[in-house]
């Protein structure tokens, strides 16, 4: 899977339920809990997502995952470059059939 495919679908994820844990967020993508913890460190460092403890959660380790004003707007872009390269790549796939 492509940084940016892996990219969007944790966006897509995090942006529809903000409370999945890493290891829903992993089984959901089909990746590894250590793969899935890198790449959500990575976007907390680049300001896309933060995190905020759960107030009422029985698991003290509770966290959410909530995109920022600058995460919204990072993944509308990779989405729009994802969507464009992968409609170049079918183009180019069927000249190669005529």
């Amino acid at each position: 899977m492509e940084q940016d495919e892996l990219t969007i679908k944790l966006l897509n994820l995090i942006y529809k339920n903000p409370e999945q844990s890493q290891r829903d967020l992993s089984e959901s993508i089909g990746i590894s809990v250590g793969k899935t913890n890198y790449v959500i460190k990575a976007l907390i460092d680049k300001g896309i997502i933060k995190t905020q403890r759960f107030l009422n959660s029985k698991n003290k380790w509770g966290y959410r995952y909530l995109l920022t004003p600058k995460g919204l707007k990072e993944k509308a872009i990779i989405t729009r470059e994802f969507v464009k390269r992968k409609m170049a790549e079918y183009e180019k796939l069927l000249e190669q059939d005529l």
